[in-house]
Order: C-alpha cells, then sequence, then structure tokens
C-alpha cells in the first residue's frame, strides 16, 4: 500500500536524510542501489525536481544513462546499517544487492524502477537533463577537496577521483510505502 504525498511538506525529512545518506536506485537490466549524499529538491523549468550526482566510474552510472530514469528512497527514522553498508559500499556489477542487503522491492506506480520499502519515503523520477561537471569550475577549496590529483589514496579518499554527472529528474510521483 502506497499513501501518495505532496513533495513540499517533506522537504525537510529529504534534505536530512541527505545529509545521512539516502538510495538512488536504478533498473535497467537489473535493479541496482547505491547510497547518495548530494542531492537537490526543487524545481526546474516549472516541474517539480530531484537532482542527483554520481560519479562516471560507478555501475550506477552507466544503468542510469541506459534506463534514464531512477526512484530516490528515502529513510523514514533510523536506516538500516545493513543496506546502507551494502549499498554504499559494494558495486551492483558484481553483488546482488537486493539479496545481501535484504532489500523488499515495491512496484512502481509511473516508471519501471522500484521503491525500497524499509526506506519508504519514494520519489519517482524521469531523467529530463543530464550534465557532466567540470570540476575546474568549482571553488578552488572544493575542488582540491573533492577532487584532489595526485594524491595519495591512503591520505585522501577522494583521490584522483572522476567528475561527478548531475541527473535532474522531473518527479512523477511521490508516496509512503506502508
Amino acid at each position: 500500500m502506497k499513501e501518495k504525498i505532496n513533495v513540499t511538506d517533506y522537504a525537510q525529512t529529504i534534505a536530512e536524510g541527505l545529509k545521512k545518506g539516502i538510495l538512488l536506485n536504478t533498473n535497467a537490466g537489473q535493479f541496482d542501489s547505491m547510497v547518495i549524499g548530494w542531492g537537490a529538491l526543487g524545481v526546474c523549468w516549472g516541474l517539480p525536481t530531484f537532482t542527483a550526482y554520481v560519479r562516471e566510474g560507478r555501475y550506477t552510472k552507466s544503468r542510469l544513462d541506459e534506463s534514464g530514469e531512477f526512484t530516490v528512497s528515502v529513510p523514514l527514522g533510523d536506516a538500516d546499517p545493513v543496506i546502507f553498508r551494502v549499498c554504499g559500499m559494494k558495486s551492483g556489477r558484481d553483488t546482488d544487492k537486493v539479496k545481501e542487503a535484504n532489500l523488499t522491492l515495491e512496484d512502481p506506480e509511473v516508471i519501471n524502477t522500484p521503491g525500497i520499502k524499509e526506506y519508504p519515503l519514494t520519489l519517482e523520477c524521469k531523467v529530463i537533463y543530464v550534465q557532466t561537471q567540470d570540476p575546474m569550475l568549482l571553488q578552488k577549496d572544493l575542488q582540491e577537496k573533492i577532487y584532489p590529483q595526485d594524491v595519495d589514496r591512503e591520505t585522501n579518499a577522494f583521490a584522483n577521483k572522476d567528475p561527478h554527472t548531475m541527473y535532474i529528474g522531473q518527479i512523477v510521483d511521490a508516496y509512503i510505502i506502508k
């Protein structure tokens, strides 16, 4: 069962969830989910949107590019640490995250990507704009923090990383899975 929601009524919940990590889900060929901490709820071109950022080298990016849609799943309350660990640290290239994290997939209403019952606040999104970010356009301090080059990986987890791609998704449905 799903309870339809007005997304703006849950803006603070979504923003607070992003700080801790929420799930971005794709479903091209097989379901995949990853933890994201960068995103934005907003309005673009008069449409309700969620913007997600995914690094170039992520398996989820190839799935997102193929499907052109995604769901966002936000916990209501404390997030399950097993789900967070599996979806945040393992790749869908070689891990069945549904099985390993014991996820309960919920059929979508409008698109083909399911939501996750354990993270019940769900946004169904169709990609309407994609842009690869240019790290050189960032303020210098952010550039050095998020995309440091020629730095020992042991001293900085972001070292020598590839840029993010921004996906603006039109929110086509929003609900809480009961």
